[in-house]
């Protein structure tokens, strides 16, 4: 599975405006649902469902929202950034900074799996955490991804 194939730079936030954690998964899901013929509300209330079973950051300043919808037929990737950190609720109680957006359809058995997965995998990397909080723009964000994801 190759993550830079599910994410458009359309889809990516480099300094998102939220500065509350639901204000994150609305930016994050309106960015997502471009395109895409999803209710950017529905889409908001999934992930609010997936956050009460337990917070989505990860720590190392990460959240992974996601979630599955009934009327998507693929998974769809967002990425959103914000250089000042918001309150994620994250398990290391620090700050989250780097967020990836994930939705999959409803009757996906693995697929989730495996992008949140890799996705972590790609995130353990210090270096590339920097690299993503330097970057300058979405299209760098997308490069950067893009060489992250070559590796196994």
């Amino acid at each position: 599975m190759k993550i830079a194939e599910l994410l458009h730079p359309d889809n990516i936030i480099p300094a998102l405006k939220a500065t509350t954690k639901l204000g994150v998964l609305e930016e994050l899901a309106a960015a997502a649902v471009r395109g895409a013929n999803l209710d950017k509300d529905q889409v908001v209330a999934v992930l609010l469902e997936r956050e009460r079973l337990g917070s989505t950051g990860i720590g190392d300043h990460i959240a992974i929202p996601h979630g599955k919808l009934p009327n998507l037929d693929r998974l769809l990737l967002g990425f959103g950034r914000s250089l000042a950190g918001i309150n994620f609720d994250s398990l290391d109680g620090k700050p989250a900074h780097l967020f990836f957006l994930l939705l999959v359809p409803e009757h996906s058995i693995g697929l989730h799996l495996k992008a949140l997965a890799k996705i972590s995998r790609m995130l353990k990397d210090a270096g590339f955490r920097r690299q993503l909080m330097e970057a300058p723009d979405a299209q760098t964000v997308m490069q950067l991804i893009a060489a992250a994801d070559q590796e196994p």
